[in-house]
């Protein structure tokens, strides 16, 4: 009773203050109290008798701790006090007709105090309990405060409310929630506390047990990715070899990464290397995310095959970078032709628009969501009339996570009010990202601006794009038309494809007096998002995907297609 209460520890330390004092009372005030000072002093302890109390103390506490508890008041009070006069009763006997000392005292006196310490414990054994214990007012407090800040994602002061709720059949539940919580965020050292404060109060949880395991496996890959590793540095030098391929030089820095052109000694093709140093982007979990992700996107861009994409040869990590090889493309990227005066003719963007939506057509189908199109990733070569998207993947690999300013990677004023919002991101955003690269190549500036993050977020969210002609008043108003459409803040309200987004295009090329494709909207097994239909084998990867846990297959639901923008 006394370890229930008091605990192994506590326990044990009273104990050993007890035997230290008592040892001292019966070495002389207890024993010349109990037989007198003379008798005391008149008897010798024999040499076998040295050990005498203390194995005399070790048989009182095993009564203690086995029999009395067993017995009732009445009878515990009988065995103890028994027991003690009978050692007091040996002890003086073995003086009277021995001569010989027998130090029992100190047994006798373990008897006698620790039958009081019980009845006393037996008293205030409920007391101490209603102390010990909140009420269940108290603990059903505690848990829906528990729950109220897990909601708001202060964890750790929700772990502290949910210890406190004991007695509730329903925390263990919550308690499996908030080490789950505490995963998602990478933060497995303290989901494993979670899992061990459970097992603590249950050792035969046995998902508990099961996920704690799997929580340390993750902690320690975690540490580990965390590790600083060597980097190339950031001057005119580059890595020699990245995987196979011999680097060459280096053709241009980025905010993703560097670009080397690179040498597949095997072969002898010339192949460009983007090298993007995740390790210095993220750490600790959120780097084992990044790596992951990095590879599984690689391999889906890497099944892409069309003339507008950039073709994906290989992919792999070395010297603390992670590359891909891709081909080497002539031409340049778009961005100069934003630029107010460098404007490309508007026949020459329109037909280059058409060309990024089919080739995003062809990757929607694929089930490769882009999430990063602008005029930097599209090249194009004047002397050929080549258009190829690149940079498939590689948005998809950071836009979970966050740079080390708090910062979403990625080009936010290309972003659908919905991919900023953190809501379901399909290929309706790519073609949200390419209307606002229509509106800058053909105007030179962006439809939206804000002089900071939060201003702009609110108006990608709220603020109508303004009309494509207040700019440029000699553009067609079929062009301002199909432009308007595609920047549209509700998703069903845009093209649906990038195939109804091309053939718009290519009947207003066609008024341009160019070539192009007419302008009905090809009959065939294009991607369909409306309220009513959102086939399995057309869904996109959600955004909350992490390389730890699948996404979970979506039932369609109208309900749910109705809470979006």
């Amino acid at each position: 009773m006394l370890q229930h209460v008091l605990g192994h520890g506590a326990g044990a330390v009273l104990v050993a203050l007890v035997l230290g004092l008592l040892h001292l009372l019966s070495g002389s005030a207890l024993d010349r109290h109990l037989f007198g000072a003379a008798a005391v002093g008149a008897h010798a302890v024999p040499e076998w008798g040295v050990a005498l109390p203390w194995l005399g103390a070790l048989a009182a506490l095993l009564v203690l701790v086995g029999a009395l508890p067993l017995l009732g008041t009445a009878a515990g009070a009988g065995l103890a006090l028994g027991l003690a006069g009978m050692l007091l009763a040996l002890q003086w006997g073995a003086m009277q007709a021995a001569s010989v000392a027998l130090p029992l005292t100190l047994p006798a006196a373990v008897l006698v105090l620790g039958w009081l310490v019980q009845v006393l414990l037996v008293r205030a054994g409920p007391a101490l309990k209603a102390v010990a214990a909140p009420s269940p007012a108290e603990a059903e407090s505690d848990r829906m405060m528990g729950l109220a800040l897990m909601g708001q994602g202060q964890l750790d002061m929700a772990f502290e409310r949910l210890r406190r709720a004991r007695g509730l059949p329903q925390v263990q539940g919550d308690l499996l929630n908030l080490a789950h919580e505490f995963e998602q965020k990478h933060r497995y050292d303290q989901a494993v506390a979670v899992y061990e404060h459970l097992l603590r109060h249950d050792r035969q949880h046995a998902e508990a047990r099961k996920r704690r395991k799997r929580a340390r496996h993750l902690a320690e890959i975690a540490a580990q990715a965390s590790k600083p590793q060597e980097l190339p540095p950031d001057s005119v030098a580059h890595p020699a070899v990245l995987g196979r391929y011999q680097i060459e030089k280096e053709l241009g820095r980025g905010a993703m990464g560097v670009v080397y052109q690179g040498r597949d000694p095997k072969i002898g093709r010339i192949v460009a290397i983007k090298a993007l140093a995740l390790v210095q982007e993220f750490d600790g979990a959120a780097l084992v995310d990044a790596r992951a992700r990095f590879f599984r996107e690689a391999e889906s861009a890497g099944r892409l095959q069309h003339q507008n994409i950039v073709t994906i040869y290989d992919a792999g990590e070395d010297q603390g970078l992670a590359w891909i090889a891709m081909e080497l493309l002539k031409g340049q990227d778009l961005s100069s032709a934003t630029e107010p005066g460098k404007l490309l003719p508007v026949g020459q963007v329109v037909s280059i628009a058409a060309r990024v939506a089919d080739a995003l057509d062809y990757a929607h189908q694929q089930n490769v969501v882009h999430r990063d199109i602008k005029p930097a990733n599209i090249m194009y070569d004047p002397r050929t009339d080549a258009v190829k998207v690149s940079d498939f993947g590689i948005a998809r690999i950071t836009d979970s996570s966050k740079t080390r300013t708090g910062l979403v990677l990625g080009t936010p004023s290309f972003m659908a009010p919905e991919q900023l919002a953190g809501q379901r991101v399909d290929g309706r955003c790519d073609l949200y990202a390419l209307g606002v690269t229509l509106f800058q190549l053909l105007s030179g500036q962006l439809p939206l601006r804000g002089n900071s993050m939060s201003e702009l977020m609110h108006h990608i969210a709220h603020t109508p794009a303004p009309d494509l002609r207040t700019l440029r008043p000699e553009l067609p108003a079929a062009l301002a038309q199909v432009v308007e459409q595609a920047l549209r803040k509700n998703p069903r309200e845009r093209f649906q494809t990038g195939r109804q987004f091309a053939a718009a295009l290519r009947g207003v090329h066609a008024t341009l007096g160019g070539a192009g494709a007419p302008a009905t909207v090809p009959t065939g097994q294009g991607l369909v998002y409306d309220a009513l239909s959102n086939p399995p084998e057309h869904n996109m990867s959600d955004f909350q995907e992490t390389v730890m846990d699948a996404a979970a297959p979506r039932t369609p639901t109208a309900g749910r297609d109705k809470a979006e923008p």
